[in-house]
């Protein structure tokens, strides 16, 4: 009896503990979802508001382009609006690296493409036919399509792997031996692009935006890093006194700054739609690679997920490539002074061609296209002609003929 009894107890006792384990489980996936959905939400209203910020110091730069002080749009509120929006934005994008997973935050940044592409069309400024603005614009509003799916897609399908960013973890991370041969083969073959770039002056774009990429890709894995021991940190949980967390951040910081020289170098070459096009899906491929091998992503993820989460990548490059493919190419201001109009000096070319190409404005020095919108403190200053007389004053002499410059010249 007390055997049956002890064997009745035990099997009494047997269905809570076994009913447990599912509803911790359940308890600790939807957490986790909840977490992927955080740093989602961080990384889009982040990239959102730097698009913000970016289009409106631009906005700022374009209307004092006649300004003779070529600091006053540090006198202006909306540039300064734009740099605290810009700071807010990437303050959000980099306190998303704590919350989810690096695969999932990395292709976001296809968000700004978007954001720009529909800021830009909204307050373009100029007269359009219906038939024209189809034309024009009928691959940007496909390729927001396309990247708002593939967005959808990357959130819904991301990994959901989530570590705690303590200085253990990410110090049994970095000597890792997956990590450290990727270490190795990305140190090789960044050795080998900078060479050709270098000395062999390989100028290609995949060459400098690659370099790029590799650079980046250790950037956001040092952010994750980072981002994650400051969260553990403010939670009570202190990551600050470990060595680990110094050297992630002057490896972040250094990266960043290299980086930053790579893309300045690539786009005093290269049109900036085509380098944020090559940019963007270069920089995630190779991040996303760098953080599966690193923070172990997409250990226990399913088949399906992953080609999932894989087709949604692709469907957000394609998206992005259509919309800054379609971008409008844009026209650096240039000064027009014609040597041939202007009476007494020698020409400095041979066959009296201008010294700048005709921009369609008035004849005046850093004239606009357009300077109806400009105030008149801004406006810019138009160059008189004067005729001369040869000769002395007493005798009348045959003056020089203003030539008026068209297209064609």
């Amino acid at each position: 009896m007390d055997g049956a009894q002890g064997t009745g107890l035990r099997l009494q006792q047997l269905p809570p503990t076994s009913s447990a384990t599912p509803v911790s489980g359940s308890i600790e996936s939807s957490f986790s979802y909840k977490e992927n959905l955080i740093g989602a939400l961080l990384a889009i209203f982040g990239h959102l508001v730097v698009s913000i910020a970016l289009n409106l110091q631009k906005y700022c730069h374009i209307r004092l382009a006649g300004s003779k002080d070529p600091r006053a749009y540090f006198k202006t509120k909306t540039w300064w609006l734009g740099l605290f929006l810009m700071l807010l934005g990437e303050l959000g994008v980099f306190a998303s690296y704590a919350f989810a997973p690096l695969s999932l935050i990395v292709p976001l940044s296809a968000v700004s493409v978007i954001a720009s592409a529909i800021i830009g069309i909204i307050f373009i400024k100029e007269k359009w036919k219906p038939r024209d603005f189809l034309r024009r614009y009928v691959l940007s509003f496909v390729g927001c399509g396309l990247a708002i799916v593939g967005t959808y897609l990357l959130v819904t399908f991301a990994p959901n792997s989530h570590e705690k960013m303590t200085g253990e973890n990410i110090t049994r991370h970095l000597v890792s031996w997956p990590f450290l041969l990727y270490m190795l083969v990305e140190i090789v073959l960044f050795c080998l692009l900078l060479y050709f770039y270098k000395e062999k002056n390989a100028n290609n774009i995949v060459v400098i935006l690659l370099l790029v990429a590799l650079l980046g890709s250790m950037t956001v894995v040092t952010v994750k890093a980072v981002s994650g021991m400051l969260v553990l940190s403010i939670q009570g949980n202190l990551q600050l006194d470990y060595p680990i967390f110094y050297v992630m951040f002057v490896c972040m910081v250094a990266t960043a700054v290299y980086q930053a020289a790579f893309l300045s170098q690539a786009s005093q070459i290269y049109d900036s739609s085509l380098i944020a096009s090559v940019g963007y899906i270069l920089s995630t491929t190779v991040a996303i690679t760098a953080g599966a091998i690193f923070y172990l992503d997409f250990i226990g993820e399913d088949v399906l997920h992953i080609c999932m989460f894989a087709l949604g990548c692709l469907i957000a490059f394609l998206g992005v490539f259509l919309i800054t493919r379609n971008r409008k190419k844009a026209i650096p201001f240039e000064p027009y002074i014609s040597m041939d109009a202007m009476p007494g000096l020698q020409s400095m070319h041979d066959k009296g061609m201008t010294v700048q190409p005709d921009l369609k404005a008035s004849f005046s020095y850093g004239a606009l296209e357009s300077n109806d919108n400009i105030s008149e403190s801004y406006a810019p200053a138009t160059l008189p002609v004067m005729q001369e007389e040869h000769g002395s004053r007493s005798s009348p002499g045959v003056p020089y003929r203003v030539l008026e410059h068209t297209k064609k010249e």
